[in-house]
């Protein structure tokens, strides 16, 4: 078993990171698992958590995130596709809009594009942040109408159901730990 820090970086530091256990990897496809409750370390600054990249100092935090996740990246893709379960029931694909894409041996890098694709398992789906999208925009952090086009692009041609929805984790397998080197950048 592997573990890996899936990360966002900003002004040479760490933006966000969490540790992954990598299920596979072939042919361009890194699949990445995150059981419930894993602790995701984001941006805090004056008691806030941070969403989009500015000039504020920030110290990294741990925040649990709720639901199980299996993620299906493309490196060099313009998004991640995540399948999500809650108490072991499959309850929606989760598309991160997301750039950049780097793998290391011990980190996968990329760049949140802040706009999310939900989508319930009937297949109806809804977009998640376009505020901060709009905002992040605005502030030249990225090219808005160049994510709304990927976005275009996933809606017209649904990279969901991917054959994974029924994927289990091992119940033996502990909870990914973020690897030796996962801070240095």
């Amino acid at each position: 078993m592997t573990d890996i820090a899936w990360r966002e970086l900003w002004r040479g530091r760490v933006w966000r990171v969490s540790p992954c256990r990598i299920v596979e990897e072939r042919d361009g496809l890194l699949v990445l698992w995150q059981p419930e409750n894993t602790l995701v370390w984001r941006p805090i600054a004056a008691g806030r958590e941070l969403r989009i990249p500015g000039d504020d100092d920030w110290t990294l935090e741990p925040v649990p995130l709720a639901p199980e996740g299996l993620g299906l990246v493309r490196l060099g893709a313009g998004h991640s596709l995540w399948l999500m379960w809650q108490n072991g029931e499959f309850v929606q694909w989760y598309v991160n809009f997301e750039r950049g894409h780097v793998r290391t041996p011990v980190t996968v890098d990329s760049v949140d594009e802040k706009l999310d694709l939900v989508v319930s398992p009937d297949g109806t789906w809804r977009w998640k942040d376009e505020d901060e999208l709009v905002e992040a925009g605005r502030r030249g952090y990225l090219d808005e109408a160049a994510v709304r086009a990927e976005a275009e692009r996933v809606v017209r041609d649904p990279p969901w159901p991917t054959g994974w929805e029924d994927w289990r984790a091992d119940p033996s397998w502990s909870a990914p730990e973020l690897p030796e080197g996962w801070d240095v950048v």
